[in-house]
Formats: structure tokens, C-alpha cells, sequence
């Protein structure tokens, strides 16, 4: 059985030298790492960090270049060909990520993004991408605690919210309207879990929860203050899509901070607008 594993990163010593390139690994469990890849300066031994795939030829092959993504993981990809097999799309790498038609939730079509899910095939051992995310998601969210901050990756909308991948791992979904911009498939950001759904999918929003999400706010809006020098023509009658407008936050946790730095007296209170106590105050010394 081979120590190299395809489809993933392998740290691995440099065994030979080739016109063509380098062979790296031990005795014959071996890959080549094309000459266009070798570095400027190595000597016998030394071990390089390589990504490890199959080619066009079903040869183990290394290189220096990075992917998208690795076996196990989700990344977004751009279709870049399509033919009788299936599609293929540009992942980072020389060699595109073929997508089986059996792996397509629906038609693909050049120019287009999407998500997918990276796997070996069990037979060939290359690595393939899959569109049909949804069967690939960890559904046990047991382990997860409400506030956690993951990470996330837009795979999608729907009629109530953007979906997301969370954490590489279990699927979520940012409703449209906490979101306060428009998310796109393939953007990556960072979230909060805000629930976990009887589905056993996870609510997400964009910001803290509880305690600090007001901390997080007040820092915004002292910052959105320092910048507008000192001043800012919005109170608490102002219209929530004003507020979500300047601020990106609804207006119940905008009045909520709002009362937190007047209470420490940060800001007064204008009838049109607010204002920082000293236009000198720096929310980065708190």
C-alpha cells in the first residue's frame, strides 16, 4: 500500500534526479515532480511540500502548484470545457477537475461557478469534482455550540437565504434578510452559528451573537463616526434600511449600541444624527 496519497498535500524527500524532473518518495513508492516544478536549489533528501493527483495518463504526478481544494473538501471552481464524460473546471492546477455527469445536480455550463465537492474515484483513483453537494454535508451537528465562529463558503440561494458550506463541513444558511449585502457563490467569510435546526442544518449569521455582537456594533459605529469626522446623521427614529445602509446591522442591535456608548458616554445624542464625545477617541485604544 502506498504512503503517497493522491488527491492531498504530501510532505515528501527527494529521492533522484531526472532529465525530466525529480522523483520523490521511497524506493518504488515513488512520484515524479515535473522538471517546470523543481526548485531552483535542492540536494538528496530534502523534502518538499507537493500536492499529489493523477494525470492525463492515470501517472501519479507532483507539483508545486496549489488547488482550490483537496480530497475531502469543498471548493469553488469555474467550468472551463464540457464534453460527452462530463464537464471540466479550473481548480488551480495545469490539469482541470474532471466532473462525471453522474456527479451533476443539473447542466453545467462554461463560465459558470460553482461549488463542488472533491473525492476519489474508487476505481481510477483521480481525484473528481461533484456538483451534488447536498450528499456530502455532515449532518451530525450535535458537537456544535451556538456562537461558535466558523467559517463559510456561499454554495447557493434559495427563496429565504444564501446556503453555505460551514466549516468545510456542515451545511447552513444566512437568511436574505440578516445578511445585509448580497452574497455570491464561491465568496468565503466568516460567520457565527445562530441556531441549530431540527434538519440538522445551522442557522448563520454575520455577526457575533448576544453580548458580542453589541460589542462588535459599538466598535462599528465609533469607527463609522471617526471616519465621518466625528459625526454621523443617524439616531434611533432613523429608517432600519438607512441604518443597514451605512452600517450593515439592523436597527435593533444599532439601538442597542447606540444606548451602550451613550451610557459611556462615547457619543451625545442629536435630534438628526450623533456625535463622539472627543472626535479625537480611537475605538482601536479600548
Amino acid at each position: 500500500m502506498s504512503n503517497i496519497r493522491t488527491g492531498e498535500y504530501n510532505t515528501l524527500p527527494i529521492q533522484d534526479t531526472a532529465e525530466f524532473g525529480l522523483f520523490l518518495g521511497w524506493d518504488d513508492d515513488r512520484v515524479l515532480l515535473p522538471k517546470r516544478y523543481m526548485p531552483s536549489m535542492f540536494e538528496l533528501g530534502q523534502e518538499l511540500r507537493v500536492f499529489v493527483y493523477r494525470d492525463s495518463e492515470d501517472r501519479r504526478v507532483a507539483t508545486t502548484q496549489t488547488p482550490h481544494g483537496c480530497v475531502g473538501e469543498f471548493a469553488s471552481v469555474e467550468i472551463v470545457d464540457l464534453t460527452p464524460h462530463g464537464a471540466f473546471a479550473g481548480w488551480g492546477l495545469d490539469k482541470d477537475l474532471f466532473i462525471p455527469f453522474a456527479q451533476q445536480r443539473a447542466a453545467l455550463r462554461i463560465g459558470d461557478r460553482h461549488i463542488v465537492y472533491i473525492s476519489l474515484h474508487e476505481r481510477t483513483d483521480r481525484v473528481i469534482g461533484s456538483t451534488d453537494v447536498g450528499r456530502y454535508f455532515d449532518y451530525d451537528i450535535e458537537p456544535i455550540r451556538v456562537g461558535t465562529e466558523v467559517s463559510l463558503l456561499v454554495f447557493g440561494r434559495n427563496e429565504v437565504g444564501s446556503q453555505v458550506v460551514v466549516d468545510n463541513r456542515y451545511r447552513g444558511i444566512v437568511y436574505h434578510n440578516e445578511a445585509f449585502t448580497s452574497l455570491k457563490t464561491g465568496e468565503s467569510l466568516t460567520g457565527y452559528v445562530k441556531a441549530l435546526r431540527e434538519d440538522d442544518r445551522l442557522d448563520i449569521s454575520l455577526r457575533r451573537i448576544g453580548h458580542d455582537a453589541t460589542l462588535d456594533a459599538k466598535d462599528l459605529i465609533l469607527r463609522a463616526l471617526s471616519e465621518a469626522g466625528g459625526r454621523l446623521s443617524l439616531h434611533d427614529k432613523s429608517p432600519p434600511e438607512e441604518i443597514r445602509s451605512a452600517l450593515g446591522m439592523s436597527k435593533k442591535l444599532f439601538k442597542r449600541a447606540l444606548g451602550g456608548l451613550y451610557r459611556d458616554r462615547r457619543v451625545t445624542l442629536q435630534g438628526d444624527g450623533i456625535e463622539l464625545v472627543s472626535t479625537t477617541s480611537d475605538p482601536q485604544s479600548e
